[in-house]
């Protein structure tokens, strides 16, 4: 399993979203949206998963974490909610049909799920495992060594751990109804520090 092995979509909802993480997110962030959408990629070749949405689940990784952005932070709504209407709004910019600008919202929402049924939603599984493991160190001895370090070696962690922990505990403090406080009071940030994807 290489990198090349995962071709990027050239559409105008990818580049929509690869132009918005480009303008908005922090380096480390932009590296842990892409390395999301590896790692729902791999994930998805591992358990052989068919019918993927590639374009969809491509977009809605690289705009999972959009509503953590000050630009973008709803007053009420959490943080993945905020990024699922800012998904719909840039799948609208590219021409997608209503249903389909709805299912990026879905996917964005569900990552944040404690945990989603693939059989309800595939692309939003994918991209709620790749984050677990991107985040909490989930299920990484799944993922082929070889694999995990060629990621990591061209998209490096950064200041992640720091960064996405202050964003979550924020967002927790002004939200405490969002899944936010759920992350946050469940130890994100000791799970970010100890992620073994950290030490390779």
């Amino acid at each position: 399993m290489r990198i090349t092995d995962f071709p990027v979509p050239d559409t105008a909802a990818a580049r929509g979203a690869r132009e918005l993480i480009a303008q908005y997110h922090s380096p480390a962030l932009i590296n842990h949206v892409v390395r999301s959408w590896l790692w729902a990629e791999a994930f998805a070749v591992i358990e052989d998963r068919a019918g993927i949405d590639h374009e969809l689940l491509y977009a809605a990784a690289l705009l999972h974490d959009i509503g953590l952005v000050p630009a973008f932070d709803n007053h009420v709504l959490g943080y993945e909610e905020a990024g699922g209407h800012v998904g719909e709004a840039m799948a609208a910019g590219a021409g997608w049909p209503r249903e389909r600008r709805q299912r990026i919202n879905e996917v964005i929402v569900r990552h944040n799920w404690p945990e989603v049924d693939p059989a309800l939603d595939v692309e939003g599984y994918l991209l709620e495992i790749a984050t677990g493991l991107d985040i909490g160190g989930r299920r990484d001895t799944d993922i082929p060594l070889e694999f995990r370090q060629e990621v990591l070696a061209i998209y490096p962690r950064l200041a992640l751990a720091d960064e996405f922990g202050a964003g979550v505990r924020d967002q927790s403090e002004r939200k405490p109804h969002s899944h936010a406080r759920r992350l946050f009071d469940g130890g994100v940030t000791d799970r970010l520090a100890s992620n073994p994807l950290e030490r390779l």
